[in-house]
């Protein structure tokens, strides 16, 4: 693989990075809830669950995912049903709006299951995968390149897009006081909800 097809490479990467996704809400959802570290332990399970899927489409796994029905559709309602289920509890969070609760609740609330609920919503997100299969080959000679290059260009998403979560986690922590508000946590948690059961729609949707 060139540099010159990298370079191509990482500014599509980029552009996928920035554009807002279930992994961006459901960071957000925990930094709201868990503070920087539950936003930080979220983006970490993120980036575990896209190197595993990184990791199954260098190998050819995911080949076999996509193109075996049961499974395939198998990952993608679990997916649907995950997150709608954090958006139900975004949504009944700002329902009750007894935030010093949730606030106490939520600093006893376990490391793991931040780091699950990153983890479980980029795993079981078929289209990640759909993704990677599409694209990957796009950029890889099937005459020279080999799986170490097919690896680069997997987890070379899992990095950028860590990064970029990274980044929104230090903003959110330098406005932190303004999102303590009642009113602000509220409306923030009734969008993060229904963008979490939209992306669930859309999921849902797909063919």
């Amino acid at each position: 693989m060139t540099w010159s097809a990298y370079s191509s490479y990482l500014v599509f990467v980029i552009v996928v990075v920035l554009a807002p996704g279930p992994d961006t809400i459901v960071t957000l959802k925990n930094s709201f809830a868990g503070g920087f570290r539950g936003g930080l332990l979220a983006a970490f399970g993120i980036a575990v669950g896209n190197l595993v899927q990184g990791t199954a489409v260098a190998f050819g796994l995911g080949t076999l995912i996509v193109r075996s029905q049961p499974v395939f559709h198998t990952v993608r309602w679990l997916g649907v049903a995950y997150l709608c289920y954090l958006g139900v509890q975004a949504i009944r969070a700002a329902w009750r709006g007894d935030y010093g609760a949730l606030d106490e609740r939520g600093a006893r609330a376990s490391g793991f299951r931040r780091w699950r609920e990153g983890f479980l919503s980029n795993v079981t997100n078929p289209k990640v995968l759909a993704l990677y299969l599409s694209v990957l080959p796009q950029f890889l000679d099937p005459v020279r390149s080999s799986t170490l290059d097919a690896l680069l260009l997997a987890y070379t998403v899992a990095v950028l897009g860590t990064l970029w979560l990274l980044l929104l986690l230090l903003f959110v922590k330098r406005v932190q006081r303004w999102l303590k508000r009642r009113a602000v946590r509220r409306s923030l948690d009734v969008l993060t909800g229904g963008t979490l059961i939209g992306f669930g729609a859309v999921l849902a949707a797909g063919d």
